[in-house]
């Protein structure tokens, strides 16, 4: 009888260990696939927030309107001539100081209209050869009349 109970206490615990290391395992990788989830999650915050996307509308006549707004993604230290450049067609003048058209819209000969610009719904100080973009930054170009 003692060989019957010692057998079976021995088959017990051999159960058990192997119960109990298998959900062991079994959580331990949940934990991790639940881990490498909420890290993922994280991660895919982190992406958007380092986003270096600025916002760029174009309209006529004090935003009357509208012609087209694109999201763009930058550098850091982008000078916004050359983003306007690489992302819509741009004329400028004779110097390249001055936007004249953005995709093919320019003032009509004759007429006092020209292409205005704000960065963050304030009016540029300076050329836009000499705006620094950062991320987030909502630009404006408006062809309307002079004031």
């Amino acid at each position: 009888m003692n060989k019957i109970l010692l057998r079976l206490g021995s088959l017990l615990l051999i159960i058990g260990l192997l119960v109990g290391c298998s959900s062991d395992d079994e959580s331990n990788s949940e934990a991790t696939t639940n881990g490498q989830t909420e890290q993922s999650g994280g991660n895919e915050v982190k992406n958007e927030e380092n986003q270096e996307v600025v916002t760029i509308t174009i309209s006529k006549d004090k935003e009357a309107e509208f012609i087209t707004e694109k999201k763009i993604a930058i550098e850091e230290g982008a000078i916004l001539m050359d983003v306007m450049k690489e992302n819509f067609e741009i004329e400028t003048d004779f110097d390249g100081g001055f936007i004249t058209s953005i995709n093919g819209v320019a003032p009509k000969e004759g007429e006092q209209k020209s292409w205005m610009f704000f960065v963050n719904d304030e009016m540029a100080t300076k050329g836009a050869k000499e705006i620094t973009l950062s991320p987030g930054d909502k630009v404006s170009f408006d062809l309307q009349a002079w004031e």
